[in-house]
């Protein structure tokens, strides 16, 4: 395949998404006590509405067993989540990268996704990406505190280490297990999320990653989150229920799809 299909995730979904939110934020409407504020409100939700009507284009990974169909990469969905929770409309460009397009090389050298365009310029690096979408569309805020933003993030790398593990002495699942039980202790104190009650950026990263751990330890090694980590299995099940979650994951069969050369190379 060697184009890319400029789609949504379903046409029907992305167009009500997009009438959806040319609607003005409700917290658009900020100036009540101040009677002259009248053109300053028409302008306030002027510029907004104009912001959300082109939307933004972004570059992600396509599938590799459904045509014209999202792919698996945990770091497009990070910055998929985003746009979703921020109600940004969007416009998919679905990459293949087994055959990248050259007009996708030319945007983007390294080849990589996702990659967003932002005021005329691409920008790559999901970091990058959803720091930016956070500077440019504060509202609704997803930021982390910066003492929580750390939180879990050694479980990717701990669950690639067991995953690719031929040897079940080696130690990388007890690894896993670990760094697990430290972030079901934080959440046991801090949760539902790991920012409380409000979800934040961190979850958006997590997510992702989980949903990665949870097919591909289920499929090539018969794993699962145990039972004694309840408040990890909770926070799994929480985020993966979230509309914009459903929307945006890959299918299971993409996720084992992508992992199988890793495992069994």
């Amino acid at each position: 395949m060697s184009t890319t299909a400029r789609i949504h995730p379903t046409a029907s979904t992305l167009s009500s998404t997009i009438k959806h939110h040319l609607r003005p934020s409700r917290h658009s409407v900020i100036f009540r006590s101040n009677p002259n504020s009248l053109t300053r409100r028409r302008t306030t939700i002027t510029t907004l509405t104009a912001a959300m009507a082109t939307p933004l284009e972004v570059c992600v990974k396509s599938s590799v067993t459904v045509p014209n169909k999202l792919g698996d990469c945990p770091f497009c969905q990070r910055v998929l989540l985003t746009l979703e929770e921020k109600h940004l409309p969007y416009d998919l460009k679905l990459v293949d990268l087994a055959n990248k397009p050259e007009w996708f090389l030319k945007i983007n050298p390294k080849g990589l996704v996702p990659v967003v365009k932002l005021e005329e310029q691409w920008i790559s690096d999901s970091d990058i990406i959803t720091q930016t979408l956070e500077e440019k569309y504060p509202d609704p805020p997803l930021t982390t505190p910066p003492e929580k933003a750390s939180v879990g993030s050694k479980i990717f790398s701990t669950f690639i280490g067991f995953l690719k593990s031929k040897d079940p002495k080696d130690g990388t699942e007890q690894a896993l297990i670990n760094e697990l039980s430290t972030f079901n202790d934080y959440l046991k104190v801090n949760g539902p999320f790991v920012n409380g009650e409000k979800l934040s950026s961190v979850d958006f990263s997590l997510a992702p990653k989980l949903y990665h751990l949870e097919i591909a330890l289920g499929h090539f090694k018969n794993w699962s989150v145990p039972d004694s980590l309840p408040f990890v299995k909770s926070y799994m099940k929480s985020l993966f229920s979230l509309d914009s979650f459903t929307k945006t994951s890959g299918s299971k069969e993409d996720v084992i799809v992508g992992w199988k050369p890793k495992v069994l190379g």
